[in-house]
């Protein structure tokens, strides 16, 4: 972990008509609560499930999730960022919040996230869209390759262009404005009514935090709270090169240059954390192999063994968590710190 220029990194915030078209739909549909949500899931996670997701990891982790078959064999929809109830501070009940991108042979449906319960195993998702001032909406076509919860404000990785922000605190119920939930193969207001793809809940963009010169790519996201002050960390993911970065911004999250910077010196990196002095790297290795969590620490590297395709990271009930993303193989698991 070598020290690098924060200014390339800067960020600028981009509201434009985001918070206004946010705002229409909750005038109109009316707002729920996480708890509604979580209250309303109507999936089930198999504890202990897809254990093909484990590989040769030995020793296993103590505990893990799997999704629901439908959600476990799809290959539509992939895991990619989990953040959860800990790290945004404000969500009242246990929840873990995990974001998917959608990977058709044609067409687009965006990006949702899924609210999962590790008290009762149930989960429900709900499709993030970007609102428009017109009071309609759309899908968001990015790859939400990581995700943070800071109170109720959502930060969703978008690759190119920085960081979504979206507010829990607008967490739209359809079946408020309406008896059913529309058309499944349609998305947006048509005809007076909401369609979301058969979802009954959207969660609207409110904010944008834009990278404020073309190049460096925001790959994941998390939250680091071990400290005095929280930091929202961030990170580039990179194929075969070793020099993607890490970085970590002071919450509120302000804008401008991070408070620091570093290269990370390993490839592959799909998730990153700094907790209690030390930094925490999901490594992935293919669809076939492990993967492997790399610990930073005291200017020492410790190398130990990771599931098959690990994902974001986050901290909850003093482990540190993550997500897996390939068919069959789709957990949410925690590990020792």
């Amino acid at each position: 972990m070598v020290p690098t220029d924060t200014a390339p990194l800067a960020l600028r915030r981009e509201t434009g008509d985001l918070a206004e078209g946010a705002a229409k739909l909750a005038g109109e549909i009316g707002s729920s609560g996480i708890g509604e949500v979580l209250a309303r899931a109507n999936r089930v996670m198999v504890r202990k499930g897809a254990q093909g997701a484990l590989g040769t990891m030995r020793p296993k982790p103590a505990e893990w999730y799997a999704f629901d078959a439908k959600d476990e064999d799809t290959t539509d929809w992939y895991p990619q960022g989990l953040t959860g109830s800990e790290e945004s501070g404000s969500i009242e009940e246990p929840a873990f919040l995990v974001t998917w991108y959608f990977k058709p042979s044609a067409g687009e449906r965006g990006i949702r996230v899924s609210f999962v319960s590790p008290r009762t195993l149930k989960y429900r998702n709900a499709l993030l869209v970007a609102a428009r001032p017109d009071g309609s909406y759309g899908p968001i076509g990015i790859h939400a390759g990581g995700v943070a919860c800071d109170g109720d404000l959502l930060y969703v990785a978008d690759t190119t262009r920085g960081l979504r922000v979206f507010d829990l605190g607008k967490v739209l119920d359809l079946r408020t404005a309406q008896d059913d939930l529309g058309d499944p193969e349609r998305v947006g207001r048509h005809g007076g009514r909401f369609h979301a793809f058969g979802y009954r809940y959207v969660i609207p963009q409110t904010d944008f935090w834009r990278v404020a010169q073309p190049g460096p790519r925001f790959s994941f996201v998390s939250i680091d709270r071990s400290g005095g002050t929280s930091r929202l960390v961030t990170g580039e993911y990179r194929e075969d090169d070793p020099g993607g970065w890490v970085a970590r911004w002071p919450l509120p999250l302000g804008g401008g240059e991070p408070e620091d910077a570093f290269v990370m010196g390993h490839p592959k990196i799909q998730g990153a954390i700094s907790w209690g002095g030390r930094w925490y790297l999901s490594q992935a290795a293919g669809s076939s192999a492990n993967g492997k969590l790399l610990v930073h620490a005291d200017g020492g590297l410790e190398t130990r063994a990771f599931p098959v395709g690990p994902e974001d990271l986050t901290v909850q009930d003093g482990k540190l968590w993550s997500v897996t993303e390939f068919k069959d193989r789709r957990i949410i698991f925690g590990v020792p710190l």
